[in-house]
């Protein structure tokens, strides 16, 4: 659905999913934020990411640290910032900073995430690699009122769900951003599905 909506549709909608999350309170000078480079159907940032650059906050993005492993690392994405020739295994854009230089998830106070669909409990399904969860392990369970960073979906209105159940090893999203609005997820949470064997 996300990849049949027309063209004009499209960037109306992403401006106004710009314009939301840029009155987000967790987007601030000097906040470390993390970004994507938007691949095929996906919420295309590029003029947030230039808004933000301009508010004083300091970028992130996320480059592939081992495929055989399915982990990801968040690193800097100045303005002026260059993208490696190719793009990943995934077709996805990344800078050319040394995936050596990524930092720790828990130093970022927010995580822009592209979503294929989600539901207002703050479940999302991602493109199914697992990535971003194993990154943000850390904030599996518990209260997450504290922790950071803060997980913020951005899909078009038509990807929403009524209800997906979220697996043991899912991290809910605190906040999805549609062209619609803010959407502070409802605090009771499907039970998670069992592991299968």
């Amino acid at each position: 659905m996300r990849r049949s909506l027309p063209r004009d549709e499209r960037q109306k909608a992403e401006r106004a999913i710009g314009n939301a999350l840029r009155h987000l309170k967790l987007l601030r000078r000097g906040h470390r934020v993390a970004v994507y480079l938007a691949m095929a159907g996906e919420v295309d940032l590029g003029p947030t990411i230039e808004a933000l650059w301009r508010a004083g906050c300091l970028l992130h993005v996320p480059r592939i640290v081992s495929r055989r492993r399915g982990r990801m690392g968040f690193v800097p994405f100045p303005p002026g910032a260059r993208l490696r020739a190719n793009p990943n295994a995934y077709g996805i854009a990344e800078p050319v900073a040394s995936a050596t230089a990524a930092i720790s998830p828990r130093n970022l106070d927010a995580v822009l995430m592209p979503v294929v669909g989600f539901d207002r409990h703050g479940n999302r399904l991602g493109m199914g690699a697992g990535y971003y969860d194993r990154a943000l392990r850390h904030l599996q369970g518990g209260s997450r009122r504290w922790r950071r960073p803060r997980l913020v979906g951005l899909a078009f209105a038509c990807q929403e769900v009524e209800l997906i159940v979220p697996s043991t090893w899912d991290i809910p999203l605190d906040v999805v951003v549609t062209e619609r609005g803010v959407i502070v997820p409802e605090r009771q949470r499907p039970h998670p599905a069992p592991r299968s064997n």
